[in-house]
């Protein structure tokens, strides 16, 4: 591509241009398995499995789900949390040419249907306690057949008290037996045999990973191929100086979100890298993991590192194993940086990145010049524009705030089965985010707002409208719209402002509960404020951002 302004803050080494190379990530297994047999793919509180026993697996489970009629281009929902079965079906799937409809297990049973209805999926995978929610939708869906996962499956045989499995082995629900219901350790344990021999092309579709929009509608973006193999790729290209079966990542993102889909996931494979799975990352379990098993690259949310911050454990040890980490999803504190420097002498690298570039689009320069509040400089092969909010085509000077443009190979081509979305966002090549921010005189990107109003707690993505909806459904509640609060661990979370209906009366823990019911935990509000009215313009559109702004004005007063 043309010489951009910030190519100069490229580390000595990396090029802004990369030799793409054309494999899909189920072929990237074979060969990485062939590269690192014996060498530990993953590892479940003490189990290990090589990724030599990792590409068996997935052979045999590809076969096993071809004999259940998965075909290529068929839709397969995964519920899965970061086990070894996650990897397993997923990688199962790209042998297949079929897609990895990735689903987050907190969902409700409303939030599900809609995705499985909106992918057309028939197959699902989840785990035991999942399964009874995905088997209520058959008759609302065009579900058929549910394979049951066990996280008990591949824990350690002989790990006697240890308490982190006993932890992970009570996520148990025993399913009984039923038409259409099989047991992953049953397909897996048939028949030797190869799965079909199908052509997976470079741009056919992946996975679907579902994220919403001002609307709050979930939309599935399409992550092909080309998308998943080019942005592991390119995060090889960054993280210039680590080496190739050698290093342990902390798998603390959800494999069923776009960042641990990319960041851990794919990239782990594409290099031969360990990754120590956390199927539910607790502060404790994260500072224990850590301790036991010392992965030397560390990605996660600025939550993650703040909880283990004010872990005792954690600060008490030395933590000279560590020798980079990289953040997304908010904005890390200054403090956080500096504590964190202090006790593991590695930095905080912060990135930049949607559903719709396959996690990646910006990172500061790995081993060089990073800058506190950017989000970094764009990625090889990337390129970004920023543009005027009215019309969307008007490129602004740097240090001028306007929407960010992106566009690269990790861009998705579409959200599936939803032209007008996909026009919508997405012209020429270029994706626009919905986010506002400003290339400085170096080419650093720092994003200052967010054009679509997106919470994001913990590293999740909320949608305002989408709990605004649902506060609607309470019979007393005559009026509502949530909105995004600073929160010192979540980064942010949700606050509802709620107009009741003439001579109704409820309370805050009624709202909340209410929310319980229809909401995944983390989209619930925290806080609810009572009012006799909400701001409006004249059609009657309430002022989401008047909220949100007097909030903050009343938080900064205090």
């Amino acid at each position: 591509m043309e010489a951009r302004i910030w190519h100069k803050a490229y580390v000595a080494g990396v090029s802004p241009t990369l030799n793409i190379e054309r494999i899909t990530m189920g072929a990237v297994l074979k060969r990485t398995a062939s590269r690192f047999p014996d060498h530990v793919a993953l590892i479940l509180m003490g189990k290990e499995i090589t990724y030599r026993e990792l590409d068996e697996s997935v052979d045999r489970f590809a076969a096993a789900l071809a004999g259940l009629g998965v075909r290529k281009n068929d839709k397969v929902a995964l519920l899965l949390p970061n086990i070894p079965q996650m990897v397993i079906a997923t990688y199962a799937l790209f042998r297949l040419g079929a897609v990895a409809v990735m689903n987050n297990p907190l969902y409700t049973p409303a939030e599900l249907e809609h995705n499985l209805n909106n992918s057309g999926a028939r197959v699902a995978i989840a785990m035991d306690l999942f399964v009874p929610t995905v088997l209520s939708l058959r008759d609302k869906t065009r579900m058929e057949k549910v394979v049951v996962c066990h996280a008990r499956d591949y824990l350690p045989a002989d790990a006697g008290d240890d308490p982190m499995v006993k932890e992970v082995a009570a996520l148990h629900f025993d399913i009984p037996p039923e038409n259409g219901v099989y047991e992953f350790t049953t397909l897996l344990a048939g028949p030797a045999s190869s799965p079909p021999d199908t052509k997976v092309d470079f741009d056919d579709p992946a996975a679907f990973i579902f994220t919403g929009g001002t609307t709050g509608v979930s939309k599935a973006v399409v992550i092909s191929h080309a998308n998943s193999s080019v942005s592991a790729q390119q995060f090889r290209a960054w993280l210039f100086d680590t080496e190739d079966g050698t290093e342990r990542l902390l798998a603390v993102l959800p494999f069923f979100h776009v960042a641990g889909y990319t960041d851990m996931m794919n990239n782990a494979i594409l290099r031969g890298w360990t990754n120590i799975l956390v199927p539910r990352p607790t502060p404790d379990t994260i500072c224990e993991l850590t301790l036991r098993y010392k992965p030397t690259l560390f990605g996660g949310v600025p939550t993650m590192f703040v909880g283990l911050l004010n872990h005792p454990k954690f600060t008490s040890t030395k933590m000279d194993f560590i020798k980079g980490c990289f953040s997304g999803a908010a904005p890390v504190a200054l403090e956080t940086v500096r504590q964190w420097e202090a006790l593991t002498g590695s930095s905080i690298v912060e990135l930049y990145g949607l559903s719709e570039t396959s996690a990646l689009a910006t990172f500061n320069p790995w081993r060089g010049k990073t800058k506190l509040g950017s989000v970094g400089v764009p990625l090889p092969e990337t390129d970004c524009r920023i543009v005027d909010l009215d019309t969307g085509t008007k490129d602004l000077n740097l240090g001028e705030a306007g929407e960010i443009l992106l566009k690269g190979p990790q861009v998705t081509n579409e959200y599936y089965d939803n032209p007008e979305a996909t026009a919508e966002v997405i012209r020429d090549g270029w994706l626009s985010t919905g986010d506002i921010g400003y290339l400085d005189e170096e080419g650093y990107l720092f994003i200052v707002d967010r054009k679509k109003d997106v919470i994001i707690a913990g590293g999740y993505n909320i949608y305002p409208r989408e709990v605004d909806e649902v506060l609607y459904q309470h019979p007393k509640v005559q009026a509502a719209c949530a909105v995004g609060i600073p929160d010192a661990y979540r980064g942010e979370t949700v606050k509802a402002f709620v107009v009741l209906k003439q001579g109704e009366t409820a309370t805050e823990e009624d709202i909340i509960r209410f929310c319980k019911e229809k909401l995944a935990a983390y989209k619930v509000p925290k806080y609810i404020e009572f009012r006799p009215a909400l701001p409006q313009t004249a059609v009657g559109k309430i002022l989401r951002r008047e909220l949100r702004d007097e909030e903050l004005a009343i938080r900064k007063a205090r």
